[in-house]
This record gives C-alpha cells, sequence and structure tokens, in this order.
C-alpha cells in the first residue's frame, strides 16, 4: 500500500496544474489518469479543441513552470474581441492596446496545455503520475482515505480530489448532489481556413437560434470555431457536405473573414450546464468540470476550473504551514465558499447572457443592439469588462503579482 498525502483523480488540464502547483509543498503527490495524454498535431492540422487561456490562468501556468513550454509549441495571442447581432446595428469592439494590455489572452489546443503540464508532472519528485489506472473503489476513514485501483493497487490520502471532468466519478461515489440543465444547445467545433487573416482578434457573433466564436490560430488565416446550435442544426450541419457547411458559416458569420473552407473533421457535443452542491466534503475536493460546467460562451470553462487550482494551492500551503489537517473538512469551507461565490456568478451571468442574445423577438433584439452600443460607447464600461474577461478580479493574492503583467 502507497502513502500519500494527496491523491488527483484525473490527469486533465487541471488535474496536472494542481499537481505541478504543488512541488516544493513537501507532500506527496499522486496523478490517477487513465491514459497518458494526446500527441500535438501537426501546426497545419490543430486540434479541435482549444482553449482561451486568460490572464489569471497564464499566471498560474507560469508559476508551474510551463508556460514558457506552451509558447515554444504554439500558442496564439489575441490582441482584440468583436461581438455583434447579425443583421443589426449592435456591436462592440476591444482594443487591447488601447485598453493597456499588449494582448487579452492565448487561444491554445488543449493538447498542446495538457502536453506541457504532463512532462512538467513527470519531471517533479513529489507528484507520482499512476497511468494507465483508474479508480475502482474509496473509503471515507477519519484520518485517510483509502483507494483501490483497477489493478488491486491500494493507496492512502489524506486528500483525495476529483478533477475527473463533468461524469465525475469521485462526485457520483461521495453522494454529492448535483444541479443540471441543458443549454438546449450543442457546440459544433471544427478548424477554418478564412480567406482574410483573422489579425488576432477573436470574433463572436449571435445568430437568431445560433452563436458562433471565430478564435484565431497561430496561421493567420486559420480559426477555431465553436457554434451552438439547436441539436437538429447542429446535427445537420455536422452531416452537410463540406461546401454547404462552408457557405452557411460565412452567411452567419457575415462574412467577417470573407469565404471559409472547412480543414479535417467536424465534432459536435451536447452543452449542459452543472453545479455540484458542494465542492468539498471529507477528505474530498472538487476542482473543474467536476464542480462546475458553463456555456462555452466566454471560454472560460477551463479559466474557472484553473482558478480553483490556485485557490486550492493557497488553502493547502495555508493549512500545511499552519499545521492543520488538509483534509478536514471544515478546514476546507474557506475554499468550497470561495469556489462557489466565483462558479455561480459565472454560471448566472452566462445564462442571463444567452437568454438576452436567444430569439428574434423586436423588443429583445432593439434591447440588445442598445445595449451593445451603448456598451460601446459609454466610459469605463469595457475596461471593466476586459478586466472581467481576463480574470483579474478573481486572482487569489498569492497569485497576484505585477511581474507577470
Amino acid at each position: 500500500m502507497q502513502a500519500f498525502d494527496i491523491v488527483i483523480n484525473g490527469g486533465g488540464m487541471v488535474g496536472l496544474a494542481l499537481a505541478c502547483g504543488l512541488q516544493g509543498s513537501g507532500l506527496r503527490v499522486a496523478v490517477i489518469e487513465r491514459q497518458a495524454p494526446e500527441a500535438i498535431p501537426p501546426a497545419d492540422r490543430p486540434a479541435l479543441r482549444v482553449s482561451a487561456i486568460n490572464a489569471a490562468s497564464r499566471r498560474l501556468l507560469q508559476h508551474v513552470q510551463v508556460w514558457d513550454a506552451i509558447t515554444v509549441e504554439r500558442a496564439n495571442p489575441y490582441r482584440g474581441m468583436e461581438v455583434w447581432e447579425r443583421d443589426s446595428f449592435g456591436r462592440i469592439a476591444f482594443d487591447g492596446a488601447e485598453l493597456g494590455y499588449p494582448e487579452l489572452g492565448h487561444i491554445i489546443e488543449n493538447p498542446v496545455i495538457q502536453q506541457a503540464l504532463w512532462r512538467r508532472a513527470g519531471e517533479l519528485a513529489e507528484v507520482t503520475l499512476i497511468t494507465p489506472a483508474s479508480l475502482r473503489q474509496v473509503a471515507w476513514g477519519e484520518n485517510e482515505a483509502f483507494i483501490t485501483l483497477d489493478d488491486d493497487r491500494m493507496l492512502t490520502a489524506r486528500l483525495v480530489v476529483a478533477a475527473d471532468g463533468a461524469h465525475s466519478w469521485l462526485r457520483a461515489q461521495a453522494d454529492i448532489p448535483l444541479t443540471f440543465w441543458d443549454y438546449q444547445h450543442h457546440a459544433l467545433v471544427a478548424t477554418v481556413r478564412t480567406a482574410h487573416p483573422h489579425g488576432n482578434i477573436a470574433r463572436q457573433t449571435f445568430h437568431g437560434d445560433g452563436i458562433l466564436a471565430f478564435l484565431p490560430l497561430s496561421d493567420p488565416h486559420l480559426s477555431s470555431i465553436v457554434w451552438s446550435l439547436p441539436p437538429t442544426v447542429a446535427r445537420e450541419r455536422l452531416t452537410a457536405p463540406a461546401e454547404a457547411f462552408n457557405v452557411a458559416l460565412a452567411t452567419n458569420f457575415s462574412l467577417a473573414l470573407g469565404l471559409c473552407e472547412l480543414q479535417g473533421e467536424r465534432q459536435t457535443f451536447p452543452l449542459t450546464g452543472r453545479y455540484a452542491r458542494n465542492f468539498a466534503a471529507h477528505r474530498l475536493v472538487l476542482v473543474g468540470d467536476a464542480a462546475h460546467t458553463v456555456h462555452p460562451l466566454a471560454g472560460q470553462g477551463v479559466n474557472l476550473g484553473f482558478m480553483d487550482v490556485a485557490v486550492l494551492l493557497g488553502e493547502v500551503r495555508r493549512l500545511r504551514k499552519a499545521g492543520k489537517d488538509i483534509g478536514h473538512y471544515p478546514y476546507l469551507r474557506r475554499y468550497e465558499r470561495s469556489r462557489k461565490h466565483s462558479a455561480a456568478l459565472m454560471l448566472a451571468g452566462m445564462q442571463g447572457f444567452r437568454e438576452l442574445f436567444a430569439g428574434q423577438h423586436p423588443l429583445k433584439k432593439w434591447v440588445r443592439d442598445a445595449g451593445l452600443r451603448l456598451a460601446d460607447t459609454l466610459p469605463g464600461v469595457k475596461p471593466r469588462f476586459i478586466q472581467q474577461a481576463m480574470g483579474l478580479h478573481d486572482l487569489p493574492p498569492w497569485l497576484t503579482d505585477a511581474s507577470f503583467d
């Protein structure tokens, strides 16, 4: 039986970031993962799943010493944002330079981030990667948790971290209730080549029954798209001939980047909001999608998870310094309160924004148009919006360091 201080179930981006961040704490850490991360695809065929990494998440990735490895591979900064509603005058544009920021964030393929974190974790003396493996059983003792893996190996841990995604096995085993709702949309993801260069601007348009985002990749003519659509429409677009798909895409995007050409495959997945009733329990903490999932409207899902990690790192180090039991639920409540508040605000904000831009009722359309135009012209609105989009309002104190700006 192997004894660890912290066992993290899940070697995705969030779980690995936590493991890397714990290096130097003097704690013995294990990461349980079913399989090693997928290989980084060639630059001309980028991965379909990408993340819009904001400034707060970048600070965390710098802290765990993987940011340089990520940027050497490929990470494209976006320096502006544009949001508009099709067939209307409502539009808002953000220029990072005008607001005092050289970039607003980076568009990075998920395998690039995960591979950098996996390699870093494998180099750390205090971190043990256990793969391929999965949990079969967990028993919650008074002073430690007893874990049995699918190959009969047994581990003990003072704290178990559920970083095992939206369908978390650990969350279910701990009988933590989950509030969830169907957004009644599916996300279609693909990579497209556009006639005009994207200019390192992230763009998003609302059109009646859907939301379409173009996220700029390293190639000036390649973008990753996330198209939120009703399920029947998403299925039609998924199987439509490439030529018909290209026409529909360019039309719904108001030809903002000219004609579009699909590159490779398309994928769809249902969009569901989730919010765990508890983010912590006796010897258990939930992070990332195990605790919450949000609509990809603003690309904040992984950023929310990375801030879970940042807050948990601060709490674990504080408890250890004070000689406290890191798995004692009353001590973990501080983490829980902080992250439940942030996740609830994000979920409510995304839901309200999505409902406002749904449908074609003339009054709602007028409110949307007027709101976007006002936000684009009123003093002080854009800086506040950008601060939130960059995650700078949600940074834990220990991660606030002007040297990262």
